[in-house]
């Protein structure tokens, strides 16, 4: 079952480094000390050393033990750019690389590739484009992977002391995926939700079930839900299906009689990034939920984006997340 403890517990059997890109921001500093209270996840902090210390020592919080990396001293940026010309392909020369380095996103990005650190965290401060460009560039997806997509986790404690662990995928990178990009989609997210716990049923969201409307995007998701099932042999997936055929045994059952997966959903897979963002929300504010996300999947290694409205708890529970899964 999903619990930060048990990713704490993995990370101090195998401890990692994280990157954080913006290493001045209070947020970051505050979950930069949180995290050193421990020895199982040590941060670099990008930035110029006494601007980063400053901050800290300003907001008041402890980062001793935090390494400190500056584009501008880093010893290893000549073998860094020559790494990043072979990435780009020609596509860059080295005095563009150089200059390009001067960014913490890309600087951050090509520590993990340097294998200076495991994986990063950004986006406190910027766009998720600007996270996902230099890592879909530099890290490059998984072999058998054409793209990059995210899904968000989202748990409710209940009274009885259950925990409920849902997976939504792709709520913030793909804006309208292709039939063969939602099974791409369904697959990584699959695998994520694994990760947390989750026992997988794989529902194909849509306005229809099993035929009940009509329509291009109906299609898109039944065709994508046939493909996603010889793929995940062993996992039950169905669709295309309604929300409420998805979640609710007795409407499940009613709509689409025999599906392994109607009224049990767990893992859901939406037919485009409107759909997505707009239903975990929902199940975030209306429904009690605690959303942990976006979760970048396809990546060589794990990068994962910050949202610009994010709190210290959210910066230390990502790290948690996105060290876990390296």
């Amino acid at each position: 079952m999903f619990g930060f403890g048990t990713m704490i517990e993995k990370l101090k059997h195998d401890p990692k480094t994280i990157v954080f890109t913006e290493g001045t921001d209070p947020r970051i500093l505050e979950a930069s000390g949180r995290l050193l209270a421990g020895t199982w996840l040590t941060p670099i902090l990008v930035g110029e050393e006494d601007e980063v210390k400053r901050a800290a020592e300003e907001a008041g919080f402890n980062i001793r033990g935090a390494r400190i990396i500056s584009p501008k001293t880093y010893e290893r940026m000549d073998e860094m750019v020559d790494k990043m010309v072979e990435l780009r392909k020609g596509k860059m020369t080295p005095e563009q690389c150089r200059e390009m380095l001067q960014k913490p996103n890309y600087f951050g990005t090509m520590l993990v590739v340097m294998k200076e650190a495991d994986c990063l965290l950004g986006g406190a401060t910027y766009s998720t484009a600007d996270t996902v460009r230099p890592a879909l560039q530099l890290i490059k997806t998984k072999p058998g992977n054409k793209i990059v997509s995210s899904c968000f986790i989202l748990v409710r404690d209940h009274a009885t002391g259950d925990r409920e662990v849902l997976a939504m995928g792709d709520c913030a990178i793909n804006i309208a995926p292709t039939e063969d990009e939602l099974v791409e989609i369904a697959v990584e997210t699959t695998e994520c939700a694994r990760h947390f716990g989750v026992d997988p049923k794989v529902a194909f969201l849509s306005y229809s079930t099993k035929g009940s409307g009509k329509g291009d995007d109906v299609e898109k998701m039944r065709n994508a839900c046939e493909k996603a099932k010889a793929i995940l042999a062993g996992v039950p997936v169905d669709g295309e299906m309604q929300f409420d055929a998805a979640v609710n045994p007795t409407v499940g059952q009613l709509k689409f009689p025999g599906s392994p997966v109607a009224g049990y959903a767990n893992t859901f897979i939406f037919p485009d990034i409107n759909a997505g963002n707009i239903g975990y929300k929902i199940a975030q504010r209306l429904g009690g939920f605690d959303a942990y996300g976006p979760i970048l999947l396809g990546l060589n290694a794990p990068v994962n984006d910050l949202s610009r409205g994010c709190n210290a708890l959210e910066v230390y529970s990502m790290a948690i997340i996105t060290a876990a899964l390296s």
